[in-house]
């Protein structure tokens, strides 16, 4: 529900005048002559046409205003119409780009600054571990306790300060300690950190890191410690190996020197990483593998192997709302079985492994895995998805009631657009009928959940179409006129005739053209044929359209004939459109 908040700007100026966001003063002003000869309401007799074309002459003339104007469309392209509509004051005391840059980056970093202390939460660990045998001896199921916390605060645009402290209790013994880190940024590629620690740790030091290159980083620390007098001096070279994996390579000398090699890739679907590090009196390697299946769970698996250690974790989480999320995971190794549960908000952390046998017995180890695996899945099933569809029906009702009377003005205004748009568009329809040409069959535009459902009912029932609305005419309105490209219509309609790729082997008065340059000019020729619906503009703001359902996401689905032959094509809110395609043929 909180897409529209969440996505990119919506910048429905933009699709009002068929526009790129990223178009120049002249693209605009042409655009703007375009639609203004469109919508003038001198074209109509009839004086309720007329009427209609006034508003949408009115609604043009305000995204020119706005767009044409360089110090409105930068309020515009960041804060949207609220920007505009806030008063921000233009003219004298902004009267230099540079000027409104700095006003628009003051109110951006107040907001950010508004948020940061209506929603600030220290980063927090409470870490409690539990023994089942220990419970089953009578000892108490408390097998030792540890927590810590950290908080930052940006002392001034290049500077920052952390304060953390953690505590730590295990059986009979315990401990704790408290640290500050100053860091401060010398120049854009280079800062420095001083850090002070008292406790157990005792220790200070300071730490440098540098950008070697685009894709390098360096950070050099030393560290001594206050309770044997130890140096250690830490080397970390890092470098990104692609647009999602980073590698490094840190070198430690110190008591303990050691040598480690690491590996980190992160995308949408995945994340993975891996390490070994070879020390002086110790080794060790892990590794662990995370897949989301969707925007709410994920699964994980790891493992580590060394001198002190050898155990396998298997497990996933689902996100419960926007900043919370659980995990459950199950470990098996040398330390014995156990069960780790996971509570992240915000953050703050909450982790309770519980140590359930120490021995490695192949029926228990079998039990403790499938028994979890299968209450899960069951509770998945039959509680919890059915109370997570109940309460989105829920938030989807609560927010129709909310936006009714916005959605119902929307619709009026894109039913009064349609109207005039209707006759050149059945004009249009009519003749590209006749020719074999481009012409759009059915185009539907609202949310994907109710085209989803009405594919899978076969049927359009009256709670999926309150979520849609017809596009078919605005987008027949929107293919160019065939007299415009008269000159090369001929060949292109001769060369689209069916084949396996849907064009003949190209050729023009038998000359054969390479299949590069064929692809091509079709390219060029196709892209005549309809306006172009540029990405990053939410297709709403289209003349004829409207938003149906705000605050879901939404597609648009196109059918359309070209050359005798059916294609569909369907592309998210902000995508680009452009047909006809081979890719698109049914």
């Amino acid at each position: 529900m909180d897409e529209e908040e969440a996505g990119p700007p919506k910048r429905e100026l933009y699709a009002l005048l068929q526009v790129s966001p990223e178009a120049t003063d002249e693209d605009i002003r042409k655009a703007y002559r375009h639609w203004a000869q469109v919508y003038h309401p001198d074209k109509y007799q009839d004086f309720h046409m007329q009427q209609i074309a006034t508003e949408n002459f009115q609604r043009i003339c305000q995204a020119y205003e706005i767009l044409s104007d360089e110090y409105k469309r930068q309020i515009y392209d960041i804060y949207g119409m609220e920007g505009i509509n806030s008063g921000l004051e233009l003219g004298p005391k902004l009267n230099k780009v540079e000027e409104l840059k700095a006003e628009l980056e003051r109110l951006r970093k107040r907001k950010e600054e508004e948020k940061m202390l209506a929603h600030f939460r220290p980063s927090g660990t409470i870490l409690a571990h539990l023994s089942l045998p220990q419970f089953l001896h009578g000892d108490g199921i408390m097998r030792g306790m540890a927590m810590s916390s950290d908080v930052q605060s940006q002392l001034s645009k290049r500077t920052a300060i952390g304060i953390g402290g953690n505590l730590e209790v295990n059986e009979n013994s315990g401990g704790g300690a408290a640290s500050t880190v100053l860091r401060h940024q010398l120049s854009p590629v280079s800062s420095i950190e001083f850090i002070a620690s008292a406790g157990l740790r005792a220790l200070i030091g300071v730490q440098t890191t540098r950008n070697l290159s685009l894709h390098s980083t360096a950070t050099i620390s030393i560290a001594k410690s206050l309770r044997d007098g130890s140096i250690n001096l830490s080397n970390t070279w890092t470098r990104k190996l692609s647009e999602t994996a980073n590698g490094n390579i840190q070198l430690l000398l110190g008591p303990e020197s050691s040598i480690a090699v690491g590996w980190q890739k992160k995308d949408e679907k995945m994340s993975a990483s891996g390490e070994l590090q070879i020390g002086t009196s110790s080794f060790s390697a892990s590794a662990h593998y995370t897949h989301r299946f969707s925007s709410k769970s994920h699964g994980r698996i790891a493992g580590r192997f060394g001198s002190t250690n050898l155990e396998v974790e298997v497990g996933g989480g689902r996100k419960l709302s926007n900043f919370s999320t659980v995990r459950m995971l199950y470990t098996i190794g040398i330390q014995g079985i156990l069960w780790k549960f996971e509570l992240h908000r915000g953050g703050q952390k909450l982790i309770i492994p519980i140590l359930l046998s120490r021995h490695l017995n192949p029926v228990f180890a079998t039990g403790a895995f499938v028994i979890p695996t299968s209450l899960y899945f069951l509770l998945k099933k039959f509680v919890v998805k059915p109370y997570n569809l109940r309460r989105e029906k829920h938030k989807t009702l609560e927010n129709k009631k909310k936006t009714s009377a916005q959605v119902r003005e929307a619709r009026a205004m894109a039913e009064k657009a349609q109207q005039l748009l209707q006759i050149v568009a059945n004009r249009k329809r009519s003749r590209h009928l006749e020719t074999n040409e481009l012409v759009i069959t059915k185009a539907v535009y609202g949310s994907s959940k109710a085209l989803k459902k009405a594919d899978e009912s076969r049927e359009e029932n009256k709670e999926s179409a309150s979520d849609i609305i017809d596009v078919t005419i605005p987008l027949n309105f929107l293919i160019n006129d065939s007299g415009q490209l008269k000159d090369i219509q001929s060949f292109m309609f001769a060369a689209f005739i069916s084949t396996s790729r849907g064009f003949i082997s190209p050729s023009i008065h038998g000359t054969c053209i390479p299949d590069s340059m064929f692809s091509a000019f079709v390219s060029i020729l196709v892209s005549k044929i309809l306006a172009q619906l540029h990405e990053g503009v939410k297709k709403s703001g289209i003349m004829g359209f409207c938003d149906p359902c705000p605050g879901e996401p939404k597609l648009l689905r196109v059918e359309f004939t070209y050359g005798g032959k059916r294609f569909e094509v369907e592309v998210d809110d902000y995508a680009a459109l452009l047909i006809p395609q081979e890719s698109h043929k049914v």
